[in-house]
C-alpha cells in the first residue's frame, strides 16, 4: 500500500515483526491496524496525514511508528525518555521500520495529551540545549515554541492530534513549520481531526475507518464533508442534539 510524496524518506516502509501479536486481541481487532500488520505500508516522503473517527486506530498507528523508531510513547525525542504509567499498545514492538540510506536518527513524537509531562521532564533534567520555559506559556504558545525549537529537519516526526492545543491561526503556523521541515529533509506522520491541517499542499492522506486504511483526496474526506455541512447550517446538526 503506497502513497505518493516527494523527496527521500527517512522511513521507507513499515513491516511486521512476526509472532509478536495475538491476532484475536486488540489492537489487531482494529481494521486499520490489522491491514497495516498484514500488508505493511510504504511511507511517503514529506507529510502523511491519518484522518478518521475516534477509535479508528490512527493514533495507535502513529504511536506505534514512534515507538518502532525509538521514541518515547509519551512524547519527546530518543534522547529524552520519560514515563508515567505505560499505556501504549504492543503494536510498536511488533513493527520494523525500513530506513532510507544514511537516514537521520533524529526524531520527535508530539503527543498532545502528554506534552505537560515532557515539559516537566525538561525542567527537571536540563541539558545543553537552551529550551523555552514551556510551562510559563499558554498551551498553544508552548506547542508553537516547541515546534520552532525541536523540529529541526532531516528527521522522523510523529504527531498525534497537534491541533488540540492550536487556534485557527496557530494551525496555519503549524503548516508553515511542517513545510519548512519537509524542505529540510524531514518526514512527518500525523494523526489529525483538523480539515485545516489536512489541507496542507503536497501532503499524502490516508483515511482510516472500518475499511482499514485507504488513500484519499482532501475533497473526498468524510471529515471535510461534515465540517462543510456544519458550517453551512449548524442548526441541522444541533436540532438532533438539543431537541
Amino acid at each position: 500500500m503506497a502513497v505518493e510524496g516527494v523527496g527521500r524518506p527517512v522511513v521507507r516502509a513499515v513491516v511486521e515483526d512476526p509472532g509478536r501479536l495475538d491476532p484475536r486481541a486488540w489492537p489487531l481487532t482494529v481494521p486499520a491496524v490489522a491491514q497495516l500488520v498484514a500488508e505493511g505500508m510504504e511511507l511517503a516522503p514529506g507529510v502523511t496525514f491519518l484522518v478518521g473517527e475516534n477509535g479508528s486506530g490512527k493514533s495507535t498507528i502513529v504511536e506505534a511508528l514512534a515507538v518502532a523508531f525509538g521514541l518515547s510513547p509519551e512524547g519527546g525525542t530518543p534522547f529524552g525518555q520519560h514515563s508515567t504509567r505505560p499505556s501504549e499498545s504492543p503494536l510498536g514492538s511488533a513493527l520494523r521500520l525500513q530506513r532510507g540510506v544514511a537516514a537521520s536518527r533524529y526524531g520527535f513524537f508530539l503527543r498532545a495529551e502528554t506534552m505537560h509531562g515532557w515539559f516537566t521532564f525538561l525542567e527537571q533534567n536540563p541539558g545543553p540545549r537552551s529550551d523555552p520555559r514551556f510551562h510559563e506559556m499558554s498551551h498553544g504558545e508552548s506547542f508553537i515554541a516547541l515546534l520552532r525549537s525541536r523540529f529541526e529537519g532531516g528527521g522522523f516526526y510523529c504527531l498525534d492530534e497537534p491541533e488540540a492545543a492550536l487556534s485557527f491561526s496557530s494551525t496555519l503556523a503549524l503548516i508553515a513549520v511542517l513545510s519548512d521541515l519537509v524542505a529540510d529533509g524531514g518526514q512527518v506522520v500525523c494523526a489529525t481531526h483538523s480539515p485545516v491541517l489536512a489541507a496542507m499542499p503536497g501532503a499524502a492522506i490516508l483515511e482510516v475507518g472500518s475499511w482499514g486504511l485507504r488513500p484519499a483526496r482532501w475533497d473526498d474526506l468524510e471529515l471535510v464533508a461534515h465540517w462543510r455541512g456544519y458550517l453551512e447550517a449548524p442548526e441541522r446538526y444541533l436540532r438532533h442534539l438539543l431537541g
